[in-house]
């Protein structure tokens, strides 16, 4: 007996009860026996199309060329032709007149973007919107009625829920596996702002990146982003964008934005661990104990004061802040939310009005030197909301470029710069001006609850 006959006696057994699963009956027709995909794969195969990305290289032309005669003999073997860089994902058509949604870094630092249908069509794309902060980016092409997935409202996602992957891994073509939802709502830290994903045990590979996360009704549940894998790949633990998330994209691409603004809470704190909970007399661990609320923030007008315990928003259990972040940012900018709270033992409930984040003003992109290939903001208490950190005063890292002078020293994305050189630095314009006085550079850094240094000369 073939293991998909052995699935589909199982399943029809524990359908008619304790009582026929013991009898263990075989099943009498093929419509029994045959368990299949295929329906649902042909719905919604059309909507996932192949992304390709290509960096074009600068040419770098030899000094000898400027000899005539090495030029006139020599020229093409001393001419360096570097080779385009190719980067290859998936993407899904979210609107039937070409709006396409993929993973951000699919097609980062892309000088040409093209999308190849599931019919072999090839169009070029257009970048709408790029949102590295969720790793999400929508794509144009000049089409119309194609099929388009509709997204699903993530919260319905169940563990346990079956679910297909579909998108393109290693380039070998359009894949479809399936699995189960493994965790519905898992915080994966290092995976963009949020860190909040859904967990599959479908299989995810380099060049899913992008594709459908699909529910068994056909409607879209995430976007496939990251693997957690020793390999490079899949062991089982992959990582999909809700479609929550997706969704926010998707409305501000299609409002003319440039850049998503999202509501800013105001509050900073720390999980309610089993200590904690029994220190403050809680009944279960679960929840935000608020260490600060910033003046003039929505959580401030709303009333949240230090030591509240923020256990839900909108009526969703909050138990970290990458959780506290994600049900924040569904809110849209100007509507109300409200917000469960324990206050010296008792339940309240706050009404608050999600009010618009302030985005960095003085970002600084570091080009030479030491720290070069480094993104940095001042770290201001909005930022430090958004970015989950505690510290409140220095620099903040919003990028390291891979393979740069920055990223050789070590640096991360969300570490705080706390001082350069021995001396504090409050602000990126305070950082520039002490790397333009000095080559080598020594830095003190903050990483979550570590403090370490940094030398580079």
């Amino acid at each position: 007996m073939t293991r998909a006959l052995h699935v589909a006696v199982a399943l029809l057994l524990l359908a008619a009860g304790p009582a026929a699963a013991q009898q263990r009956e075989m099943p009498q027709s093929r419509q029994q026996i045959e368990l299949s995909f295929a329906p649902l794969v042909k719905q919604a195969a059309p909507a996932v199309v192949n992304v390709f990305a290509e960096k074009r290289p600068q040419q770098v032309n030899s000094p000898l060329l400027n000899d005539p005669v090495l030029r006139r003999f020599f020229g093409d073997q001393l001419q360096r032709r570097a080779r385009p860089m190719m980067s290859l994902g998936s993407g899904v058509i979210v609107r039937p007149d070409g709006y396409i949604i993929t993973n951000a870094h699919v097609i980062r630092d892309a000088d040409d973007i093209n999308v190849v249908l599931n019919d072999k069509r090839e169009f070029t794309a257009k970048v709408v919107l790029r949102d590295d902060r969720v790793d999400l980016a929508l794509l144009k092409i000049d089409a119309s009625g194609l099929h388009a997935l509709q997204l699903k409202d993530s919260d319905q996602v169940e563990t346990g829920d079956m679910v297909l992957a579909i998108g393109n891994p290693f380039g070998v073509g359009q894949t479809v596996t399936s699995g189960i939802v493994s965790a519905a709502a898992r915080s994966a830290a290092g995976i963009g702002d949020f860190g909040f994903f859904i967990q599959t045990d479908a299989a995810i590979n380099p060049g899913n990146s992008g594709g459908a996360l699909l529910g068994m009704d056909g409607t879209l549940v995430g976007i496939n982003t990251a693997i957690f894998s020793q390999s490079g790949g899949s062991i089982g633990i992959g990582f999909a964008i809700p479609s929550n998330i997706v969704r926010t994209v998707i409305d501000a691409g299609e409002k003319g934005a440039k850049q998503v603004v999202r509501p800013f809470l105001g509050v900073s704190g720390q999980p309610v661990t089993n200590d904690i909970a029994q220190s403050l007399n809680l009944p279960h661990p679960g929840g935000i104990l608020v260490d600060s609320v910033t003046p003039g923030g929505a959580a401030a007008e709303a009333g949240l004061k230090r030591g509240d315990v923020i256990v839900q928003i909108n009526g969703k259990d909050v138990g970290d802040a990458g959780e506290l972040r994600y049900r924040v940012t569904l809110i849209p900018v100007g509507e109300k939310g409200q917000m469960t709270i324990v206050r010296n033992g008792k339940t309240e409930n706050l009404t608050f009005t999600a009010k618009p984040e302030v985005l960095p003003q003085d970002e600084v992109e570091v080009r030479q030197g030491p720290l070069a290939g480094v993104t940095v903001a001042s770290l201001t208490p909005g930022l430090a909301d958004q970015h989950g950190q505690r510290v409140k005063e220095g620099v903040l890292v919003l990028d390291v470029a891979d393979g740069s002078p920055a990223d050789q020293l070590g640096l991360q994305k969300d570490d705080v710069i706390l001082r350069a050189n021995g001396a504090p630095v409050n602000s990126s314009k305070a950082l520039s001006a002490t790397l333009q006085k000095s080559r080598a550079i020594s830095l003190t850094v903050q990483r979550g609850d570590q403090v370490f240094q940094a030398v580079a000369r």
